[in-house]
């Protein structure tokens, strides 16, 4: 029961992300990427803070405030603001196939700072993905486009540093508690282009602003507590393969809901980061273990506790 809650939660952290990029396109026709930023985490932040009390919230330790605010700034703000900016020159499907190569960084920062056992083959597969990325990131002819692609690119290693610091504080908080205080300490950075943004809002058109609703609800709120919620019961790196998930489900609502349809060399990086991201999570066969063809009696078998 427990696996299938997991799965769930990852299932519904692929759709509620893929679909943030198409509406993210939506809500930068009204607002700007500082702004959009301030008022997406805005948006979140209110709603967690208001299931916050009747879902037993806690206040977090002193000790781990360092961390929280280091979750916050990276997985929220600087996030927020690098794929917003990305996303003006960049595809909202082809920044789904950079941010793809999240897992990849993930499990390098996992393996070195966590100890989690970096094998030949997610050595090789993080490679590969990284470089079906940079595939993506040059595949733009545009002005403006390579130095956008580069943004989102940024954007994918700070939620991988994200991902490194909140599986440390999943073993104290729930992953309703540790989203709530990343997306407020996030919030709180962005506090200077509020004005700008409510000045923005103002102005905005109505589905621009539906938009800022939408990802300040669903894909942020939402999404981050299941999220937390799947990190919490499975390795970071064994998390983060769902999200490879993430660019074909984005290809397909940025196709329905903008019409977009993504450069042939795009999809060839996507494709190869989705190869080296299956390499990355391959299990190592189990060696299969050949009986000794006679008894040792001499030999008393050790027992681990």
């Amino acid at each position: 029961m427990k696996l299938n809650k997991t799965l769930l939660a990852l299932a519904a952290t692929v759709l509620l992300w893929a679909t943030a990029f198409p509406a993210i396109r939506v809500a930068l026709d009204g607002y700007g990427p500082a702004q959009l930023s301030f008022l997406r985490l805005a948006v979140a932040s209110l709603g967690l803070a208001a299931v916050a009390p009747s879902l037993g919230v806690r206040r977090p330790a002193r000790t781990d405030l360092w961390r929280i605010a280091l979750a916050g700034g990276a997985g929220m703000s600087a996030y927020q603001l690098l794929l917003n900016w990305g996303e003006i020159h960049v595809p909202a499907g082809t920044a789904s196939l950079i941010v793809a190569t999240v897992p990849a960084m993930s499990a390098v920062l996992a393996a070195c700072f966590l100890g989690e056992r970096f094998t030949p083959a997610k050595t090789g597969g993080s490679l590969v993905a990284l470089a079906g990325a940079a595939l993506v990131a040059v595949s733009g002819k545009e002005s403006g486009y390579t130095a956008a692609a580069w943004a989102v690119l940024a954007a994918a290693c700070s939620q991988a540093v994200y991902n490194l610091t909140i599986k440390p504080l999943l073993r104290r908080y729930t992953g309703l508690e540790v989203a709530s205080y990343a997306m407020w300490a996030g919030t709180a950075f962005l506090v200077p282009f509020a004005p700008g943004a409510i000045r923005a809002a103002l102005d905005a058109p109505a589905g621009a602003t539906a938009a800022v609703v939408f990802l300040g609800l669903l894909p942020s709120a939402a999404g981050f507590v299941v999220w937390g919620y799947a990190v919490a019961r499975l390795s970071v790196t064994a998390a983060t393969a769902a999200l490879y998930l993430v660019p074909p489900v984005t290809l397909a609502a940025s196709y329905l809901w903008l019409g977009e349809q993504p450069r042939p060399l795009a999809i060839l990086g996507g494709l190869v980061t989705i190869a080296g991201l299956i390499l990355l999570n391959k299990r190592p066969r189990a060696t299969k273990h050949i009986p000794a063809p006679y008894p040792s009696p001499t030999i008393t078998p050790r027992h681990h506790s």
